[in-house]
């Protein structure tokens, strides 16, 4: 992906460095385990956050960003941000008649405080629709390449177009409609196949843009099919239960992501008829 030669985003919060140990309550590492496979990549964590976390605890005040040093990791998520920052400015409106509201993307390592309450960086990245934020810890990135097989700056772009994705869901309601109906697998598995195909709306954008490169879409697709919850479940407990899906299968991850791409508007991503 060429992201060295673009604009970076101003709306990085960088909160690395300011962990406070906190533990998710009462689970010790097999809640950390089970919150990555149930979280992962997406949806509002605040029902595996419910239960034994301080919800009254203020979050720690983040540090001026002009005072973290400079690194890549940094500088990549935050031209990526801008890119889809570009991109949702023009589709929105032209395709929903509705304004951008820009998103934050906040840096962490280990735990952190947010509007859906405290998280720990085994979730996996995240958006908090109360907070209108993204979340992401860089230890994903090296995750998603030694453990799920993902390589590539397109696959890491990838996982923050989905965020991203779940926050155009936040702007258009789609998220609390979806979240009214409660407990609801079915539900939950066409929200994030939706902020696929949103993502996949992205790519569409930054290729016009000749911002994307080749073998870029095929590391997308890699890291779309990496984290379907068949490939997790075979992963982690050797089965599979699809009833049990809460994020979709890699094929279906996969088939929305390039839907996206291929046509490049909204219309074609939706799943709530």
């Amino acid at each position: 992906m060429r992201w060295r030669d673009q604009r970076q985003s101003s709306n990085v919060e960088d909160r690395r460095g300011m962990g406070r140990g906190i533990a998710l309550g009462g689970g010790g590492i097999g809640v950390l385990i089970l919150a990555a496979i149930v979280c992962l990549l997406g949806g509002d964590p605040r029902q595996m956050l419910e239960g034994g976390i301080p919800q009254d605890v203020q979050p720690p005040t983040a540090s001026n960003s002009s005072t973290q040093p400079p690194d890549e990791n940094r500088q990549f998520a935050s031209a990526v941000l801008a890119s889809t920052e570009d991109a949702w400015r023009q589709i929105l409106p032209a395709q929903a008649r509705r304004n951008y509201r820009e998103p934050t993307l906040v840096l962490f390592d280990g735990q952190v405080s947010s509007a859906c309450g405290y998280a720990s960086a085994a979730m996996g990245p995240f958006y908090c629709p109360g907070d209108y934020k993204l979340y992401l810890d860089f230890a994903f990135f090296r995750e998603l390449e030694n453990e799920f097989k993902a390589k590539g700056d397109f696959a890491r772009a990838y996982v923050i177009a989905h965020e991203v994705g779940h926050h155009v869901q936040n702007l258009l309601g789609t998220m609390a409609k979806v979240q009214s109906q409660g407990q609801n697998n079915q539900l939950s598995v066409a929200l994030e196949l939706q902020a696929d195909c949103y993502a996949g709306i992205w790519a569409n954008h930054a290729q016009k843009r000749g911002q994307v490169e080749v073998g870029d879409i095929e590391e997308a697709l890699k890291a779309a099919a990496a984290v379907g919850d068949d490939m997790i479940q075979r992963r982690t407990q050797g089965y599979i239960v699809p009833e049990s899906f809460t994020h979709g299968s890699a094929d279906q991850r996969q088939r929305a992501f390039a839907v996206g791409m291929k046509f490049g508007t909204m219309q074609q991503c939706e799943v709530f008829k």
